[in-house]
């Protein structure tokens, strides 16, 4: 039960002066207060203060804390975004270095902007006005809304940890993801593009814009992992020997006999143990590739700065699409985990309906307007 102790007396009778007394040499100017209550666990914590009455009220509400499930260690509420930031990225380190190293970016971000608060002291309104504020610095949506997601993950765990009541992060001060069209190149602009590649780097453009492969799935690509043969790329890792994250990604993607036929090719003139390989022979790094594609971008006419080896994707999407295919054999061809990412990225390619819904209304207001017209003959 609650209860606040007098240190400067014994609480026996008769009451004695302690050595904490200002007349056996104690400090006048000490918390003389001790509030003491009971912890979860049993334990009895307590914690000095100067007044009575605030003494009392916190030995309270740290119990009814504890009868709601809400309490936090007085410690422990003391600690820093920056502390527990450091914490919460040792336990992080355990997944892949790739996703590792992008926490590591954006908790900079998180420290820079919250690291000497305690975790409790932030507030939605700071999150809020930070998330705006980085919109203002001209950072990208996806960007800010990816940094409202680590932070939002890094409160969840503390939180979960006993050590937050509550996250400040919610849907009400979340940025939004930002929504944007992804740019569809047009089929001679890929062949425009493949030409101004290097030779050795010609392969790596037939991979994402033919077989749908991701920039780090390409440079990943084991010889192996193709048959040449059957005409099929099986995903097996990701640059630079990482197993691929979901099951999904790992689908066999039908090639046709032509494009097996160039990647074996590919693997004839620059044999290694990958299939894209840099002028050293060694595997090339993602980052190459992507130096090599903004140089080739410029000399083709139309291709906006911000192309990117990832929307050689999107022309792939665009062609099955334009081939009739449906939603859920794109979804496959693309690896997509659900149909919905497949909607959400590609329905504005999918052919207008306008006119076949319309049609359809019409037929049935035309034959009720039929009826109509032989009944009143039949009279």
């Amino acid at each position: 039960m609650a209860r606040v102790k007098d240190l400067w007396w014994t609480s026996g009778e008769p009451k004695r002066k302690t050595k904490r007394h200002p007349d056996h040499g104690g400090n006048p100017k000490a918390a003389r207060w001790l509030a003491c209550w009971t912890a979860p666990d049993g334990r009895e914590c307590t914690r000095a203060f100067p007044v009575k009455a605030r003494a009392k009220k916190y030995a309270e509400d740290m119990e009814a804390d504890a009868r709601r499930g809400t309490y936090v260690e007085p410690a422990a509420a003391r600690t820093t975004v920056r502390e527990w930031c450091a914490t919460w990225l040792a336990g992080y380190g355990t997944r892949r270095g790739t996703t590792v190293r992008q926490a590591r970016v954006h908790v900079a971000q998180i420290e820079a902007e919250f690291g000497d608060l305690p975790l409790a002291a932030v507030r939605p309104s700071q999150v809020r006005s930070w998330c705006a504020r980085l919109k203002e610095e001209g950072a990208a949506a996806s960007y800010v809304y990816a940094l409202h997601a680590r932070l939002a993950q890094i409160m969840a765990d503390a939180v979960h940890d006993g050590i937050l009541v509550r996250s400040p992060c919610s849907r009400r001060t979340s940025p939004g993801a930002g929504k944007q069209r992804p740019y569809v190149a047009t089929t001679a602009q890929v062949w425009a593009l493949y030409d101004a590649m290097g030779e050795r780097y010609r392969a790596a453009v037939l991979l994402a814009a033919f077989a749908g492969l991701r920039v780090a799935e390409s440079c990943g690509l084991r010889v192996a992992d193709v048959d040449f043969m059957r005409g099929v790329i099986s995903p097996a890792v990701q640059y630079p020997d990482d197993e691929l994250k979901t099951e999904v990604s790992r689908t066999p993607i039908p090639i046709p006999a032509t494009l097996a036929a160039e990647l074996s090719a590919q693997v004839a003139t620059y044999p290694a143990e990958t299939l894209l390989t840099n002028t050293w022979g060694q595997q090339l790094t993602p980052w190459t590739l992507e130096r090599h594609v903004r140089s080739a971008r410029a000399k083709v006419a139309g291709l906006p700065d911000g192309f990117r080896y990832h929307d050689l994707r999107h022309y792939f999407a665009s062609l099955l699409i334009a081939s009739g295919a449906d939603v859920k054999t794109v979804q496959a061809r693309l690896r997509h985990a659900s149909a919905k990412t497949t909607l959400d990225t590609y329905a504005h390619l999918w052919p207008d309906r306008d006119e076949s819904t319309r049609a359809a209304v019409e037929a049935v207001l035309v034959e009720r307007a039929e009826q109509g017209r032989n009944q009143e003959e039949a009279r």
